[in-house]
């Protein structure tokens, strides 16, 4: 019998996984929206290579990867800055690329940034949970995190590649300018904290995630003290647990929590190819 055509994982590097543009609707159930860290990045591979915009790719993180594609396809790639290699033949990022069966792609370290996405013709076909296909490293809910050896099947072509050459993904910026609303729970910081927090710079710590970017720097003091009953937490909440430092939460945040939420970043995607060490200033309409 012949085997469904599919992605074979060579080498599944420190994080790759399936991603799609998450499952939203379900936070009153506890299930947060998860899915690409960048969606803009998954939209665009996605449109080079003919798919529609939701259809599930794989997020690859920091170390690269490697996969073998069974069938003759189109593939791309975007987001960090990589290498990457069709069997002998090098590519682009930001290019749709036809291979044909059995080539390995190879995707290399980000040389700048963080985070890849590729995609591939008929997009990555696993069973969806709750009407997508992506993995909340959280919750636990969709595929696992890639493994060596694991192999995932594609569905159907639905379009022709697009009718480009390259289009540019641009490099991530050393400094990260991130608009904040404030609220629901600033009135439970001093006025002094509010100074620190859109007048300092902090840097992205090393322990940051698909959950949150942790954040080193100024503590925040507050006015009140105590911890308050959980509440829903946001895409892009801004929590300050008791170290005073900023949590900015990412696309597998839980849906509640106690901490106070100080305000909320309008776009967290920026953070997707923060390295640790990236400098973040808030800004805020107000400021």
């Amino acid at each position: 019998m012949t085997r469904p055509p599919a992605i074979e994982v060579l080498r599944a590097g420190a994080l790759t996984t399936v991603q799609d543009l998450g499952r939203p609707g379900w936070a009153h159930l506890g299930v947060p929206r998860s899915g690409a860290l960048d969606p803009a990045a998954l939209r665009l591979a996605n449109r080079l290579v003919g798919n529609p915009e939701h259809a599930a790719g794989l997020e690859i993180t920091l170390t690269g990867c490697t996969v073998r594609l069974t069938r003759a396809t189109t593939v791309a790639v975007t987001g960090a800055e990589v290498t990457v290699h069709a069997g002998d033949r090098p590519g682009d990022t930001g290019r749709p690329l036809t291979v044909p069966a059995g080539t390995v792609l190879r995707i290399g370290p980000a040389r700048r940034g963080v985070r890849s996405w590729l995609a591939v013709a008929g997009g990555i076909d696993v069973s969806p949970v709750l009407g997508s296909r992506a993995t909340d490293t959280l919750s636990g809910l969709g595929p696992p995190r890639l493994g060596d050896g694991d192999r995932l099947p594609l569905g159907e072509p639905l379009d022709a590649p697009a009718p480009v050459d390259l289009t540019v993904c641009s490099a991530p910026p050393p400094e990260l300018h991130l608009m904040l609303s404030l609220g629901p729970r600033d009135d439970r910081f001093t006025p002094a904290a509010l100074d620190l927090l859109f007048g300092t710079a902090y840097t992205v710590s090393p322990v940051s995630n698909r959950v949150g970017a942790r954040l080193a720097g100024a503590p925040l003091p507050r006015a009140v003290a105590g911890e308050l009953f959980s509440e829903g937490i946001v895409l892009g909440a801004v929590q300050v647990p008791a170290d005073g430092q900023p949590l900015i939460f990412l696309a597998d945040h839980p849906t509640t929590g106690g901490y106070p939420v100080i305000g909320v970043v309008t776009d967290v995607s920026p953070l997707a190819q923060a390295r640790p060490g990236t400098t973040v200033r808030f800004h805020g309409p107000q400021r």
